[in-house]
């Protein structure tokens, strides 16, 4: 039996993700204030186009007018998450995990080095070396190559108590187009990627899902 319960959102606006992981991080918290067992939870969505902004994040990395966001349909959010602005939309797999970490004993360092390892090995599946770099978080391939460095996967949670919302967004069939509006994680000499543009064609989604929630399993087990 799975130490969490999952759920997958499918496509849904990141106002209603937010709300819906938001209650789940206030159960959690108040039944380990009362000793009480509650549910940690996975989710998994796709967000209709948006932008989110962390509470370190640098509002000049959004690189057009915010008027400019909502005449092309994109949404823009400040967010309670770590981390600096990313975009997130369709063909990406936004995942939410609201995990008491004193579950697994994992310090908040390690629940994000065990968040990248479950990205790694998927990316191991298609032949992919994700890797790490030094100073920030995330997944990326080619981190050390001057250059060709881009990110695949964007990482920022908030934990308070060890218990944690936010988590990660893995491009598979991503519109990378929507990255030129921001400097993606603060980042302005480094590129982004997605599974798509790497294997040179659209991904199944609905698999790529399957195995990645497979891989929470195993490595939150």
């Amino acid at each position: 039996m799975e130490s969490f319960a999952y759920h997958d959102l499918g496509r849904i606006d990141y106002a209603e993700a937010l709300t819906v992981q938001t209650e789940a991080f206030d159960a959690l918290l108040h039944a380990k204030a009362e000793s009480r067992q509650e549910d940690n939870k996975l989710f998994f969505c796709e967000h209709l186009p948006v932008l989110t902004i962390g509470k370190s994040g640098k509002d000049s990395n959004l690189l057009i007018p915010e008027p400019l966001l909502q005449q092309r349909g994109i949404s823009f959010f400040h967010t309670n998450r770590g981390g600096d602005i990313t975009y997130h939309g369709p063909g990406q797999i936004t995942g939410y995990p609201v995990f008491d970490l004193e579950h697994w004993q994992l310090g908040l360092k390690q629940y994000i080095h065990t968040l990248e390892e479950v990205i790694i090995r998927f990316l191991a599946l298609y032949d992919l070396k994700g890797e790490r770099l030094d100073g920030a978080t995330g997944v990326w391939l080619d981190p050390e190559v001057k250059g060709r460095a881009r990110k695949i996967c964007a990482i920022g949670v908030k934990s308070s108590r060890y218990v944690t919302m936010h988590g990660f967004a893995l491009n598979i069939n991503t519109d990378l187009s929507y990255f030129s509006l921001i400097n993606p994680c603060g980042f302005t000499d480094k590129g982004v990627t997605s599974l798509e543009k790497e294997l040179g064609g659209k991904q199944d989604f609905e698999k790529a899902k399957t195995q990645l929630h497979s891989l929470f399993s195993e490595l939150f087990p």
